[in-house]
């Protein structure tokens, strides 16, 4: 079973997402289930060096006490998956295609959930710009990748209007917030969704599947 999961690698509750659809496909050891990485822009007008993270939230969710809720939200939810949010390292929001050609290049190598859970844990936790080429080369490496033809890669514009168009997609087909899950392109729901619930939809899509 494919599962398409749309996702945006600046996302918080994608990277919670992430996990949980991991806890679902172990609650189903006996399914051969493959999540497959697409691309969502929650910034698709962010300027290519990113904006300063405070001033960004602020802006986005109108005052810093609104966004401290928030992140105490996510921090509460983080916790029930292992992911110790850091939210005081991250000092820029990037623009986040060149993560994301990152994602789709590792995934020439059979490594696009690693170099997910790469980014992932870069942002969130130590803070690292997801917009820096030479930052995604180095996560790249730590992950198998060779640095050199990604970095190449990186360097250019291949892929970017790939990425651009499957986000205007995205929007096409209604998807308007992430994480988003389409089950063998046949189900789709949205939002972090807890395991049972992907579990059970793994299900109902397996099941629609066998009769077909």
């Amino acid at each position: 079973m494919e599962i398409d999961v749309v996702f945006d690698t600046v996302c918080p509750w994608c990277f919670i997402g992430k996990r949980r659809l991991e806890q679902a496909i172990r609650l189903r050891p006996d399914l051969d289930v493959r999540p497959r990485w697409r691309p969502f822009l929650l910034n698709p007008e962010m300027p290519p060096e990113g904006l300063d993270r405070g001033d960004y939230l602020v802006k986005k969710f109108g005052s810093e006490a609104r966004v401290r809720r928030i992140q105490g939200a996510i921090n509460e939810a983080g916790h029930s998956v292992e992911i110790p949010f850091a939210f005081d390292r991250i000092r820029k929001t990037p623009n986040s295609v060149n993560s994301h050609r990152f994602v789709r290049y590792a995934e020439r190598f059979d490594l696009a959930s690693a170099a997910v859970e790469a980014v992932f844990r870069a942002f969130f936790l130590d803070g690292t710009d997801l917009g820096d080429i030479d930052a995604l080369t180095a996560i790249g490496a730590d992950i198998g990748l060779d640095p050199g033809p990604l970095a190449a890669f990186l360097a250019s514009e291949e892929i970017s209007g790939e990425i651009l168009n499957e986000n205007a997609r995205a929007h096409r087909l209604g998807i308007n917030g992430v994480p988003c899950y389409l089950f063998n392109s046949r189900m789709v729901i949205s939002g972090a969704q807890e395991p049972q619930v992907l579990a059970r939809m793994i299900d109902a899509a397996s099941e629609i599947e066998r009769v077909a």
